[in-house]
């Protein structure tokens, strides 16, 4: 059996979840916050406490431009080599957490739509 192990939000969460509480209010959709919450709460933190190897290794899908590859390079050089950056998608919410040790630190969440492209500021 898996052992659990300590979750941490950072500042940098605790900030996205404004944003999405935000996007949602926008949307009509407050609701699904407090939806979010719960899932949060009751299914995603429990999942990664006993399975933290859930998410997608983050780290193994090099960019493959150069500035990309150059941020990524300093992405897994502040890692470091004895902690794992993982991607773990649930339902419409893209999480962004480090394990290191006993912890896991959720680093970012982000509902799908509020990754967009700003195809309107391409053009005059």
């Amino acid at each position: 059996m898996a052992r659990a192990r300590s979750v941490f939000l950072t500042a940098n969460f605790d900030r996205n979840l404004v944003g999405i509480r935000e996007f949602l209010a926008e949307a009509d959709a407050a609701g699904a916050f407090e939806r979010l919450l719960h899932r949060l709460e009751s299914a995603v933190i429990p999942q990664l406490q006993r399975f933290p190897e859930i998410g997608a290794d983050f780290l193994s899908r090099a960019p493959l431009s150069a500035e990309g590859q150059a941020l990524f390079e300093d992405v897994a050089k502040a890692v470091g080599r004895d902690a794992e950056l993982r991607q773990w998608v649930d339902g419409d919410y893209v999480v962004l957490y480090l394990v290191k040790g006993g912890s896991i630190y959720l680093l970012s969440i982000k509902h799908q739509r509020q990754v967009s492209f700003d195809f309107a500021g391409h053009w005059p």
